[in-house]
C-alpha cells in the first residue's frame, strides 16, 4: 500500500556559479535571458530540497544542497550566498527539526547536493553530520564515483563525508529500481550523462508522480532538450536521457522538480508545434497535501 504523502520544496543555500558553465555550449545571447548574470557573468541558483512527510509519520528528505560547509575562502571561491545552514533556517519553517529526518536520498555525491549533509564550518572543528538520526540512500555507482573520482571532477566531492555517512551504519547503496528503506511509493531511474549513477528519484503523490531532476534537469532552461550544462560528463548521452525523462513525465502528468532554478520549484512538461520540450505550469515553491 502506497503512503500518503505531503510534499514541500524547501530552500537551501544559494549560489552563484559562471553562467557559461551551467550553459555548456549554448551562447550567452541565448541564455542570458532566461538567467541574468552579474558583473562577474555568475547566474543566481538555488540548492533546493524536496520534503516527503508520510502519513506514517516518517519524513523522507530528497537531497540537501550544498549547505554551509565551506570554510569563507571557499565559500567565496564557489560563489555560496549565506554563511549559515539555510535548508535546516526553512526546515524549521515548516516545523522540522534535523533529528526529524528518518531518510535522506542523495542522487549523488557533488558538494552542492550532499554538503548539506554536514553541520555548518567552525573553525579547528573537525566536519560533523548535521542529521545525525537519518538513513541515507545513494546509488551504487554515484557513491563509487565519489570513492574514487577522475581529474575532472575531484573538486566537487567531498572527502570527509563518505566515512561519515558510512560509520553511521545507516547507509543504503541501491542498485536497482528501489529501495529497501524507502519501500513503496519511491522509485529510481539513473542517469549517467552528467555523473556515473545519477539517481532521479520518483515520488508517487495523490497529485500525480513527481520526480527529483538533480543535474539531469537543473532548472525550467534545461527542458529545452539542446541545453546542457558545461559540467556535464557526456552531453550528447545527456540529451538523450533528458528525452526519455521528459516523455515519460509528461505521459503520466507527473511533475518535474527542479533543484537549482533560482524560481522556479517545479512545473510540467509540454511539447510545442515544433516539437520543442519547455517547462509549462511552473511553480514558484511546491506545498502538496
Amino acid at each position: 500500500m502506497l503512503p500518503e504523502v505531503k510534499i514541500d520544496s524547501v530552500a537551501g543555500n544559494t549560489q552563484r556559479l559562471d553562467g557559461g558553465a551551467m550553459f555548456g555550449n549554448a551562447p550567452m545571447a541565448v541564455w542570458r535571458k532566461w538567467c541574468p548574470p552579474d558583473a562577474h557573468n555568475r547566474i543566481a541558483l538555488a540548492c533546493r530540497a524536496m520534503l516527503v512527510r508520510e502519513d506514517s509519520g516518517r519524513t523522507v528528505l530528497l537531497e540537501t544542497g550544498i549547505g554551509a560547509f565551506f570554510e569563507p575562502a571557499m565559500r567565496e571561491r564557489f560563489g555560496v550566498v549565506e554563511d549559515r545552514h539555510v535548508l535546516i533556517d526553512s526546515l524549521a519553517e515548516l516545523g522540522v527539526t534535523p533529528r526529524d529526518i528518518d531518510v535522506i536520498v542523495l542522487s549523488h555525491m557533488h558538494f552542492d547536493h550532499a554538503g548539506g549533509m554536514l553541520a555548518p564550518w567552525r573553525e579547528g572543528e573537525a566536519p560533523t553530520l548535521a542529521f545525525e538520526r537519518a538513513h541515507v540512500v545513494v546509488g551504487r555507482r554515484a557513491w563509487e564515483r565519489a570513492l574514487a573520482p577522475h581529474a575532472r571532477d575531484r573538486a566537487s566531492f567531498i572527502p570527509a563525508l563518505q566515512p561519515l555517512l558510512l560509520a553511521t551504519g545507516r547507509l543504503e547503496i541501491v542498485d536497482g529500481e528501489t529501495s529497501d528503506v524507502l519501500g513503496p511509493g519511491y522509485s529510481f531511474t539513473t542517469s549517467d550523462g552528467h555523473t556515473p549513477g545519477l539517481l532521479l528519484t520518483r515520488v508517487q503523490t495523490p497529485h500525480g508522480p513527481i520526480t527529483f531532476m538533480g543535474d539531469l534537469i537543473p532548472g525550467a532552461p534545461w527542458v529545452h532538450l539542446p541545453i546542457t550544462m558545461g559540467y556535464d560528463r557526456f552531453p550528447e548521452l545527456l540529451i538523450d536521457e533528458k528525452k526519455a525523462m521528459l516523455d515519460r513525465v509528461r505521459a503520466e502528468d507527473g511533475w518535474l522538480f527542479f533543484t537549482h532554478d533560482e524560481h522556479v520549484a517545479a512545473a510540467k512538461v509540454a511539447v510545442d508545434e515544433r516539437g520543442r520540450y519547455g517547462a509549462v505550469e511552473p511553480q514558484a515553491a511546491l506545498h502538496l497535501a
